[in-house]
């Protein structure tokens, strides 16, 4: 009868075994992350003008802004789009700065180009006013 009982459990562990393989099997794989984030920053270099993105998605405009005129802030930058987009992750997205009149891109967009990447992607510019408010990068 032993023998018997001992052929009963192994049969057992081998169905529990078989079992459990065929659950963990059964469970969905992760699926990968198929789009990101890509923020633009246009820093308080005072000068005006505009960050845009090739694929199209970035289009952030910054005014000028004298911070000796008013006590104001100066103002959240602007576009037709917006300073963030999302991305296929794998994508290079090159970037282009263009100065208002009056401005001159004084940092250009760096990093450029960006691969997006699963997680956190950004790329910044500085613009800077022509009457010297803002000194060389």
């Amino acid at each position: 009868m032993s023998k018997n009982r001992s052929r009963a459990w192994r049969a057992t562990g081998v169905v529990t075994a078989l079992a459990t393989a065929a659950a963990i099997a059964s469970v969905a794989p992760a699926q990968a992350q198929s789009t990101a984030q890509l923020s633009a920053y246009v820093s308080d270099g005072w000068g005006g003008g505009t960050i845009t993105s090739q694929p199209a998605g970035i289009n952030c405009h910054q005014s000028a802004w004298d911070p000796y005129s008013t006590g104001d802030p100066q103002p959240y930058p602007t576009g037709t789009c917006t300073c963030t987009a999302s991305f296929p992750v794998g994508t290079t997205v090159h970037f282009t700065a263009t100065a208002d009149a009056g401005s001159y891109v004084n940092i250009p967009p760096d990093p450029n180009p960006v691969t997006i990447r699963t997680g956190y992607n950004y790329t910044g510019v500085v613009f800077c006013p022509n009457d010297g408010l803002c000194s060389a990068g």
